[in-house]
């Protein structure tokens, strides 16, 4: 954001100062769907594991503490239809699913994997802050 609110990432798009309602078709609604997306917590977390190779459906569940059987399965799919995971099926008794990035979906593995970093650099921070606000 600049000084003046407006995203300043190809585009200039004043989110403070709409006038009036923002429908589906404006750059600021469709750029929101995407970021709402891509900054869910669960997809944060399939995106980092998945960013160090392919995983198995067991194995992205097992790395993800407290995802429920249908959140992760919604969110595969959600990242599959957004372009950015890929489910491989190989034949096999029972059949073999793979979950992997697709190209896109690897470059934002490193922004996220960024903010993971971030986040666990930063937690005590947080927590501190939190404390503090709340005392208040």
């Amino acid at each position: 954001m600049t000084e003046e609110g407006t995203l300043s990432y190809g585009t200039n798009i004043d989110v403070r100062s709409a006038a009036g309602p923002v429908g589906a078709a404006t750059p600021t609604c469709q750029l929101r769907d995407v970021l709402d997306r891509v900054g869910d917590k669960w997809s944060v977390l399939v995106m980092a594991l998945l960013g160090d190779g392919p995983r198995r459906y067991s194995e992205l569940q097992r790395g993800i503490e407290g995802i429920s059987q249908r959140m992760l399965t919604l969110t595969l799919r959600s990242l599959e239809r957004d372009g950015l995971v890929v489910r491989t099926v190989t034949p096999s008794s029972p059949p073999r699913v793979d979950y992997s990035l697709t190209p896109v979906g690897r470059t934002l593995s490193t922004e996220v994997g960024s903010l993971i970093r971030w986040a666990e650099a930063h937690r005590d921070y947080v927590a501190q802050s939190r404390a503090h606000y709340d005392e208040q």
